[in-house]
């Protein structure tokens, strides 16, 4: 930007005046239109101490040896050394692996293949079920209340929860045993995210011996297991949620009473305003045509308020984690 301006004003004003007004040092300036010849200096003199090429390349053989390829520099200079060989210093080491674009990580790095994308679909009620753990605050700060939580993918309708004290696998088998006797219909799939419980032989053994199939998110990607989160959210955001629950008993009571709530009461916008009980028992296609009833009966009245003649929600005839027509690229697992 100052030779541009040097230029703009040096053919009017002078160089001096144009120096002067851009601020730019007349040493400067000439230094630039006459540079000095840059000298010849003679090469450098090979230092005495400088190992030879066939030395080099004996070098990088020794740290490429299956033994040692694993190992940086100052292992294998010690090792060596052990054994009664002084090769060369270890900084030199480092320089003849710089130049052969050896440099980098040496250490053998552990691979492991990419977790299936779990891909499960629901086309009616008690055929998927995922489940999760949050936890509740308690009355003092470190203390936790655990909800446990399973929920039909298809309805949303929570089909077993409990609070405990603890996290254990003991009793999220029960929970589930108890869950799938009480609802009289056995999923063929059960889906969780790859928590201690989730994953623990009480667990897969009742699933086993249920015949359902196990299903687990991949490791942090907690997209995979939208529903529970999503529904954890709605809990906590609830208008009544407390700060803290003053006990266990306090905890259960809230967590009925919500549940409760949440099944019978609250429109839920995933499955057409319905609530996820009218979806589980079957009932809300009756309560759908009772709205497009209403919606016709105000279109009639008022047909200029509508740009189109009105429609309730549709329900969705299949609910997916992960549907694969809907994914674009390849989903990338967060560290």
């Amino acid at each position: 930007m100052i030779d541009d301006a040097f230029s703009g004003v040096q053919g009017q004003l002078g160089t001096t005046a144009a120096c002067r007004l851009t601020g730019r040092s007349r040493a400067t300036h000439y230094r630039h239109i006459h540079p000095k010849p840059k000298p010849n200096l003679p090469p450098r003199p090979t230092p005495a101490s400088a190992l030879s090429p066939a030395e080099r390349a004996d070098i990088l053989e020794l740290l490429n040896r299956p033994e040692y390829v694993d190992l940086p520099p100052a292992q294998i200079w010690a090792r060596e050394l052990d054994a009664g060989n002084y090769w060369c210093s270890e900084r030199t080491m480092y320089r003849i692996l710089s130049a052969a674009g050896q440099n980098g990580e040496r250490r053998r790095q552990a691979t492991h293949p990419p977790k299936a994308i779990p891909e499960l679909v629901a086309t009616g009620p008690s055929e998927v079920f995922t489940w999760d753990i949050t936890r509740l605050p308690g009355p003092a700060k470190g203390i936790w209340f655990h909800a446990y939580v399973i929920i039909d993918i298809f309805s949303r309708y929570i089909v077993g929860h409990t609070v405990e004290l603890a996290e254990t696998a003991e009793r999220a088998e029960e929970l589930i045993r108890e869950t799938i006797e009480h609802n009289g219909i056995v999923p063929h799939t059960v889906h969780a995210d790859r928590g201690t419980s989730m994953t623990s032989k009480k667990v897969s053994q009742l699933l086993i011996d249920l015949g359902v199939t196990r299903s687990h998110s991949r490791p942090r990607v907690s997209n995979d297991n939208p529903f529970s989160e999503s529904q954890f959210r709605t809990t906590k955001y609830a208008p009544d949620y407390p700060e803290r629950f003053g006990s266990l008993a306090h905890a259960r009571e809230w967590m009925e009473a919500f549940i409760g709530y949440y099944n019978h009461e609250h429109r839920h916008s995933g499955i057409g305003l319905h609530t996820p009980a009218s979806v589980h028992f079957g009932t809300a296609q009756e309560v759908r045509d009772h709205r497009a009833v209403a919606l016709a009966e105000a279109y009639e009245r008022h047909p200029e308020r509508f740009a189109r003649r009105p429609k309730p929600p549709e329900i969705p005839g299949e609910v997916w984690i992960n549907d694969p027509t809907k994914r674009t690229q390849p989903e990338l697992q967060t560290s």
